[in-house]
């Protein structure tokens, strides 16, 4: 029996949970948390945001987390900080702002649900229609994309995720590993004999070994032990975002609220946003972006990888052009694009553009002279403030850290750490980073200056924890509603075993989510293929959000912001 059954036959355990009301309660604690980032008239707009939902019944996810709530939450901030921008341009006005939970759930896992070509992420075929970006072979075979996953360590109970990140032969290496083991084809197989190598070390000495190679790689965490760390006490006395002043000399740049291309007013029209960023926590806070209008031009280097399928739902709506920024010429072209900019993306770990010249001070220097502020916001894994901040990571990095993997392993019944399903801590870090880049575009319109913004998937995370776990009776609810095959996932399954699994037990629970009114598809020329993405999560009364060109991988485009395109069947529906 599904929850939402129950509910109708008078479940009393069921019919206690409300989404709506979770989700206001969660926006509550997200204003407390956000402290001094959100500009004080704004607040009234935000908390006026309704929250749209068909759920009578259980969380979605089969998960212990409030993740619909959470990211729900956070777009009701982002919409309301749209908002107030639109009242720039007409004081006084009140329009009513709508957050769809269910397309804010999908929104969470868009990449599994994207398609190209009419084939998801896991398509055997999908390939064909890629660009391939993997330059160093690291999603090549099974053995390889094995290189990130967590596995038991020497000591019994102790659990670390190694990461081979978009190389995986350096940490496979490191345990004794060959590079490449094209024998190594079976699942289970693959799995055993990696464990085997990095059950030869413990925890510390893996660490130690991470740390010579500059590897991504973790100890996987209990929440109540990640907060007794000092990198953790640190990130615990900070908001989600933190938008700091880079200079107050800049008059106020109002926003160009430019022609849209459709019939109505697109909030962005006319900003200018270059993007640094690869995989997917960055790319999605340009998506965010692009949503509301901006034209945001991805910039990746020609010789660094990236995962080809993240491009198909990340690149939408943008343009996407290769620059090496170590190359004179391309720097050159750069800095041009640079004096139009309004907002600069860095999904890079922190000091990584500082190097190349390009860090937030090195680009307010490089653009002072036109007399006008810009807005950078950056996100990476470990934040900006603590004893880890620098370190690599990526979104499974995070959630072994703060205790996420372990708290959804004990939620199945287990005594050991499950990655949970689906990179949700990537989309809301993206979520989290568009709002950092919007109340910057509006601190810059209303009081002018600079500004620089940060954020972590370790904040998201921190987040989404302080908002508690649902009741242990939800959580059996779940595990009574959700496939049983989902339940026997284990610690060294990967992320693409987990949302397999995740992803068919969902569609079987809640079809409401797969709707295909949530969905919009358009061709691509950049993919030569039909693309299919999920719909904006937001509606402003009087503003169409949406995007306006289709998605492409990366390097399509001249790195120029002349003859952008609009893509009719993108709009038909404006």
């Amino acid at each position: 029996m599904t929850v939402a059954k129950a509910v109708q036959n008078g479940d009393s355990t069921a019919s206690k949970y409300s989404m709506q009301d979770e989700t206001r309660n969660a926006l509550s604690h997200l204003l407390k948390l956000a402290k001094s980032q959100i500009p004080a008239k704004l607040e009234q707009i935000i908390s006026g945001v309704k929250f749209a939902t068909s759920n009578t019944g259980s969380p979605y996810f089969p998960c212990p987390f409030k993740e619909t709530e959470a990211i729900s939450a956070l777009k009701a901030v982002e919409a309301g900080v749209a908002a107030g921008i639109l009242n720039l341009q007409n004081e006084g006005r009140s329009r009513e702002i709508t957050v769809n939970l269910e397309k804010a759930s999908c929104f969470l896992f868009s990449a599994y649900v994207s398609t190209v070509g009419g084939m998801n992420k896991s398509h055997p075929d999908v390939k064909s229609k890629l660009k391939n970006t993997d330059l160093l072979d690291a999603q090549s075979i099974q053995y390889r994309r094995l290189s990130a996953n967590l596995y038991e360590t020497r000591r019994p109970g102790e659990y670390f995720h190694i990461h081979g990140s978009l190389e995986a032969t350096t940490t496979l290496n490191m345990i004794g590993l060959d590079g490449y083991r094209p024998d190594m084809t079976d699942y289970h197989e693959c799995i055993d004999l990696i464990e085997s190598h990095v059950k030869q070390f413990t925890a510390a000495e893996l660490e130690e070994m991470n740390a010579a190679r500059r590897q991504a790689g973790v100890t996987c965490m209990k929440w109540e032990d990640f907060k007794q760390t000092s990198h953790g006490q640190a990130l615990l006395q900070e908001p989600p975002w933190r938008l700091q002043t880079l200079e107050s000399a800049s008059p106020p740049a109002p926003f160009p609220f430019a022609r849209s291309h459709i019939s109505k007013p697109q909030i962005l029209a006319g900003i200018k946003v270059l993007e640094l960023c690869r995989i997917i926590a960055g790319p999605s806070i340009g998506r965010g972006l692009a949503e509301y209008g901006a034209d945001v031009l991805k910039v990746i280097s020609p010789h660094l990888s990236d995962v080809p399928f993240f491009q198909v739902d990340g690149n939408v709506g943008k343009h996407a052009s290769d620059l090496d920024l170590k190359s004179p010429k391309d720097r050159q072209i750069f800095e041009e694009l640079l004096q139009s900019a309004d907002v600069v993306l860095d999904g890079y770990r922190p000091g990584s553009l500082e190097r190349l010249g390009y860090g937030p001070k090195q680009i307010v220097e490089l653009t002072k002279h036109r007399n006008r502020g810009i807005v950078y916001v950056a996100e990476d894994c470990f934040g900006h403030v603590g004893e880890w901040a620098g370190r690599p990571g990526w979104q499974q990095i995070a959630d072994c850290v703060t205790g996420i993997a372990w708290a959804q392993g004990q939620s199945m019944g287990l005594d050991e750490p499950v990655i949970p399903p689906f990179p949700m801590s990537d989309y809301g870090t993206g979520c989290i980073g568009t709002i950092a880049a919007l109340v910057g575009l509006y601190k810059r319109a209303k009081i002018g200056g600079s500004y620089f913004g940060t954020t972590s998937l370790c904040q998201y995370d921190i987040f989404l924890l302080q908002l508690g776990l649902y009741p242990d009776e939800i959580v059996q609810e779940l595990r009574g509603t959700h496939d049983p095959d989902f339940y026997e996932l284990r610690h060294h399954d990967s992320v693409d075993e987990v949302g397999k699994r995740a992803l068919k037990t969902m569609r079987r629970v809640h079809p409401e989510l797969f709707e295909e009114e949530y969905f919009h598809e358009s061709y691509s020329r950049g993919f030569d293929a039909p693309v299919k993405y999920l719909r904006p999560v937001v509606e402003i009364e009087g503003t169409w959000n949406g995007f306006v060109r289709s998605s492409r991988p990366n390097g399509f485009d001249p790195p120029t912001w002349k003859n952008w395109e609009v893509d009719q069947d993108m709009v038909k529906d404006a």
